[in-house]
C-alpha cells in the first residue's frame, strides 16, 4: 500500500504507511502528477505511465491533449478537451462526463 510518493533530487522514492522507503527508480525527465493507494500516475514525455509500488509499470497510454488532474482509491482522473474522463491503473476508460 502507498503512502506517499515524493520526488527527491534525481530519484521517484515510494513509502509506505511507516514512512519507510518501499521502492525507488529514476526520475529522469518524468513528472509525477498523482497517487493513489495502491499506484502512482507519471507523465514521460508524451506517455501517461501507472506504476505499482515496487516502481513496475502496471500500463501506458498517450498523452495526446490529455492532462493528469489527480489520482484517488482506484482510479486517476484526466482532462481531454472538454471532457474529465475517469481511468483504472490498466488506462481503461472507465467513466467521462462533459468538463
Amino acid at each position: 500500500m502507498i503512502s506517499d510518493v515524493r520526488e527527491k533530487g534525481s530519484l521517484i522514492e515510494v513509502f509506505d504507511a511507516n514512512s519507510k522507503r518501499i521502492s525507488y527508480m529514476s526520475a529522469g525527465s518524468k513528472e509525477l502528477v498523482g497517487v493513489a493507494s495502491n499506484f502512482f500516475v507519471i507523465i514521460n514525455g508524451s506517455l501517461i505511465e501507472v506504476y505499482d509500488e515496487k516502481c513496475k509499470r502496471i500500463s501506458y497510454m498517450s498523452q495526446g491533449s490529455k492532462m493528469v488532474r489527480g489520482a484517488a482509491g482506484n482510479t486517476f482522473t484526466v482532462k481531454n478537451g472538454s471532457l474529465i474522463e475517469t481511468y483504472d491503473e490498466n488506462c481503461k476508460r472507465i467513466s467521462y462526463k462533459s468538463a
